[in-house]
């Protein structure tokens, strides 16, 4: 793997008595797409909260580019190279698809609110490059016929993708995918996983994805970690966790065979 980009030691975190996420470790490496799985509950998108900063951890650190963030405010983490999608789509509704492009940079231009909104010089500027990098994901993405659409009326599937644009226009150099396969049948998620490899390959990202759809995953992810009841339970390749015994008793069940399809 090498160097690691993202580096999790013994993440820990409960919400009364329930210990959602025990004592986790997880590296992911430059350039590395790694998958998180595990059954519902298990607290896989309790660790992207955790590195989002949405949550404060009871224990463990979380390091990234070597930089110890487990005390950063949930703002300033887009601003060190990390950006996320929702399980939900979390997306403002009212406006478009360029509108919600143009805010996910707003984050990482160099002017700020206050110069922006008083039309400072060089705001027109930093708008126009904004607009130039939101046109050409959008067209990356193939949404060039729903740019200025309200995303509200938009089908599930696109918005999924106006949210991975919104993420992907802040320059990440790790990017969080949860359940980015949600409402999409096979073809689609086939052409999403192509997709996501394009995004990596062409924009020098890493990713880790949360999913349940498994051919997905073991079709795109490098490496595995598995979770259940907050603990690792297994890691590796596709191959090594698909055939380990811990992983198909706890997570995949009783049928080995369509894990080996998958």
């Amino acid at each position: 793997m090498g160097a690691a980009l993202l580096e999790i030691k013994g993440l820990t975190i409960s919400f009364g008595g329930l210990v959602a996420v025990d004592g986790l470790d997880l590296a992911i490496g430059t350039g590395e797409i790694v998958g998180l799985i595990g059954p519902n509950g298990a607290g896989k998108t309790t660790v992207f909260n955790c590195v989002s900063r949405f949550y404060e951890p009871d224990r463990g650190t979380i390091r990234f580019k070597d930089r110890d963030i487990t005390g950063a405010r949930s703002h300033e983490i887009i601003r060190f190279g990390i950006a996320r999608t929702f399980q939900n789509v979390e997306l403002c509704r009212s406006m478009t698809t360029l509108e919600n492009l143009l805010l996910g940079q707003h984050v990482v231009m160099r002017g700020g609110v206050i110069r922006d909104g008083l039309r400072l010089r060089g705001a027109g500027a930093d708008e126009a490059r904004a607009t130039t990098r939101a046109d050409e994901m959008i067209e990356l993405l193939g949404l060039t016929d729903h740019r200025d659409r309200v995303v509200s009326v938009l089908p599930f599937r696109l918005q999924k993708l106006v949210e991975l644009g919104r993420a992907l226009v802040s320059k990440p150099a790790l990017l969080l995918l949860d359940e980015p396969t949600a409402g999409a049948d096979h073809r689609e998620s086939q052409a999403l996983a192509d997709l996501i490899r394009r995004m990596r390959d062409r924009f020098d990202l890493s990713v880790l994805v949360v999913e349940h759809d498994m051919s997905f995953v073991m079709g795109l992810c490098d490496r595995l970690y598995v979770l259940n009841f907050g603990r690792r339970i297994a890691a590796g390749t596709p191959a090594q966790v698909r055939s380990d015994p811990v992983v198909i008793q706890a997570y995949l069940g009783e049928p080995e065979r369509e894990v080996a399809d998958a």
